[in-house]
């Protein structure tokens, strides 16, 4: 059996902004609202959740980081050099630091899981046809997230004792 722990590579479109990452992610999601899918340029966004403290960005002056809307509990960062999502840092209160990555960018799909939930899906601008809870509305979208990471939180410590 092999305990080493994984090891992914990734980066912006134009792999100028590139990361590390040592661990698996905490979750899959995709994500309707109006914000991701002009910060994505796509009609959603299929984003990886990471704990902070496992990814490395290699250059942070290859990324410019913006806080889209108060709070600024995340701040997204688009390379400097292609104006393409790289990278984003999430603060929620009570939670460790994390970072939402666009599936696209990891390097090796393989280590992705599949997509756990669709929030702001009342954004949508079409429909899914997948078996995945879709939730709607600021409010119910936000706690819905922060429940699975939580719960994905949960998951990896019971797997580690």
């Amino acid at each position: 059996m092999n305990d080493r722990p994984i090891q992914m590579r990734g980066s912006c479109g134009c792999g100028q902004a590139k990361f590390s990452i040592v661990g698996r992610p905490l979750l899959r999601a995709y994500c309707h609202c109006r914000i991701c899918q002009d910060f994505n340029q796509s009609a959603y966004a299929d984003i990886s959740v990471f704990y902070a403290k496992n990814v490395l960005l290699k250059n942070e002056d290859d990324v410019a980081f913006r806080v889209h809307q108060p709070p600024p509990l995340l701040k997204r960062g688009t390379c400097k050099s292609c104006g393409k999502p790289a990278i984003e840092r999430l603060n929620i209160p009570l939670m460790p630091s994390m970072v939402i990555i666009p599936s696209s960018n990891i390097h090796d799909p393989a280590f992705l899981p599949e997509p756990a939930l669709h929030i702001f899906y009342h954004r949508r601008k079409a429909d899914m046809t997948d078996v995945l809870p879709k939730h709607n509305g600021f409010l119910n979208s936000q706690a819905r997230f922060s429940l699975a990471v939580a719960m994905a939180m949960l998951r990896g410590r019971t797997r580690e004792a």
